[in-house]
């Protein structure tokens, strides 16, 4: 459990809350038994609810799986009353860590976020968490841009896979983002008590971050998508290339497998005694072949 606090209020953070944690918030702090239940119970959608005494939020923030390389949804509970700030995470969510860190260490910064209502206190967090995603994409678009040149240098091959886990990244992160639209549509158009009327606007404004980071997710599955494509066509254009050679090989021998076969059928082969019998032989089989290789050209099969 990570706590700060002010003259105004209290921030309380915990990460994976046992039942003593539970204990604690039941015996410091008048909250509705039913959003503390919400704190231990996991919420696979995005909510605003309001007790009696609290306002209760359910938030999920893109978080980066550096082995599996992908993005998840990592849950964040918040509960918001008059004086204090609850939040509640089962994984370690690093923006918050960093916020703690700065808060503990920074007087100044713990000042400049404590001076007001923990609603101030919320809309700063949720901030600090949206603005986190801008780095993250920056990071998505420049391994686009690695794919991008690694295509057109020819290594379609080992590609496929990147591609294939930049494209779940993408959508794992579109699939997380979009809901929290709702919250922020919540906080900012509906009246809750301890959301003061100033603090709307700056929620709206948070609106506007959500659709340019949507708008750049938006560009960058249009981008791996047409990545894929492109890399598809490439690697099919090979394929067909190396089938083409194959085939024009197979038929350039198979007149001459059938001319030798037809030789060997023969009781007494032309040409048996002729000292010079292989050269004459091998000499009417590069005719042939020339001479099929001529009519491929002539039917411009290649």
């Amino acid at each position: 459990m990570e706590i700060v606090k002010s003259k105004h209020l209290v921030w309380l953070d915990f990460e994976n809350p046992k039942q003593t944690d539970i204990s604690f918030i039941q015996e410091n702090f008048d909250i509705h038994p039913l959003a503390i239940e919400e704190l231990m119970t996991p919420t696979y959608h995005p909510k605003v609810v309001q007790y009696d005494g609290c306002l209760f939020l359910s938030i999920h923030i893109p978080l980066f799986d550096a082995v599996s390389r992908t993005t998840y949804p990592g849950e964040l509970d918040i509960i918001l009353t008059r004086d204090a700030l609850i939040t509640s995470h089962k994984f370690p969510i690093y923006q918050l860590t960093g916020l703690l860190r700065e808060l503990n260490e920074s007087k100044t910064k713990r000042e400049e976020f404590f001076s007001k209502t923990p609603a101030h206190l919320l809309y700063h967090i949720l901030d600090v968490l949206l603005n986190s995603c801008f780095p993250r994409l920056h990071h998505v678009m420049e391994k686009l841009d690695h794919i991008e040149e690694e295509v057109f240098a020819g290594h379609e091959k080992e590609m496929v896979i990147e591609i294939s886990i930049v494209k779940r990244d993408i959508l794992n992160f579109r699939r997380t983002l979009k809901p929290q639209r709702s919250i922020l549509d919540s906080l900012s158009q509906k009246e809750h008590p301890f959301i003061p009327f100033e603090l709307k606007l700056y929620f709206q404004d948070m609106i506007g971050t959500n659709i340019r980071i949507w708008n750049i997710l938006e560009s960058a599955k249009e981008t791996i998508e047409a990545l894929e494509a492109t890399n598809n066509s490439l690697l099919s254009n090979k394929l067909d290339m190396t089938m083409k050679v194959l085939t024009i090989f197979s038929a350039v021998l198979l007149p001459i497998t059938l001319y030798s076969n037809v030789m060997a059928m023969s009781a007494t082969i032309p040409l048996s005694h002729n000292p010079n019998a292989f050269w004459i032989h091998s000499g009417v089989m590069l005719i042939v072949a020339f001479f099929t290789i001529f009519v491929f050209r002539l039917k411009k099969w290649f």
